[in-house]
């Protein structure tokens, strides 16, 4: 992974909330964060004495190299949103200059508390579809704008032999956004939910309270079902 490939982009605890309909029950749960790049989830549920693990290869680099990675991308994103404005909500940020403070703000709040939380194995530079993780070793995975949304980029294979491996780890998935980066539903939602059903899980599309991208108000809940 070059760093140069990586567009690192991250959101904050009050997002998560909504994104994954995170109850005071699901937070009190042990919490693996796949994808989570530089989003502060993790430094603010800690704060709050909860249990969150992140994954990210980005977290191979250092703190400066992150920032940098974000400063660099910055204005190539802000302005990719500002042409393509008429594809998201405005009602959490009024425009695309908000939305940017609003991600730079999360960035340093993340940056704060990246090297303590490498430290205490919070962030962990781990790829899927391979985890070096035990079985079962969390209760609950979220997994944000990665899976689905790169669609383009990433294979079917890849997306099912990903969901295995967090559902190997955590009794429970739940992926967000279900649209890919062009905001139109990802081909893989079907094929993944016929997939993981006919293997015995529980599988549902949930509507959400979040939506930024125009239709992207859903998730993706894969339940590990206990027979007997």
């Amino acid at each position: 992974m070059k760093l140069n490939e990586v567009v690192p982009w991250g959101r904050c605890l009050e997002e998560y909330k909504l994104m994954f309909a995170l109850s005071d029950a699901d937070r009190n749960m042990k919490i693996i964060g796949c994808g989570d790049g530089p989003a502060s989830f993790n430094a603010e549920m800690t704060e709050l004495g909860h249990s969150v693990v992140s994954i990210d290869p980005i977290y191979q680099f250092s703190a400066e190299q992150i920032k940098k990675r974000v400063l660099e991308t910055y204005e190539p994103v802000i302005n990719q949103t500002k042409q393509n404005s008429n594809r998201y909500i405005w009602k959490n940020f009024r425009n695309a200059d908000e939305l940017g403070y609003a991600r730079l703000r999360v960035m340093e709040k993340f940056l704060l508390d990246y090297e303590a939380g490498r430290a205490a194995g919070r962030y962990l530079p781990l790829s899927l579809p391979n985890l070096e993780l035990a079985n079962n070793q969390f209760g609950l995975c979220v997994c944000s704008h990665f899976l689905f949304l790169y669609s383009e980029q990433l294979s079917l294979d890849f997306h099912i032999a990903s969901i295995h491996e967090l559902l190997r780890i955590s009794p429970e998935v739940r992926i967000f956004p279900l649209l890919k980066l062009d905001c139109e539903v990802s081909p893989y939602i079907e094929p993944v939910i016929q997939t993981f059903s006919s293997h015995g899980f529980d599988v549902k599309v949930q509507p959400v309270p979040y939506e930024f991208q125009k239709g992207g108000n859903q998730m993706l809940k894969i339940i590990t079902c206990v027979s007997g």
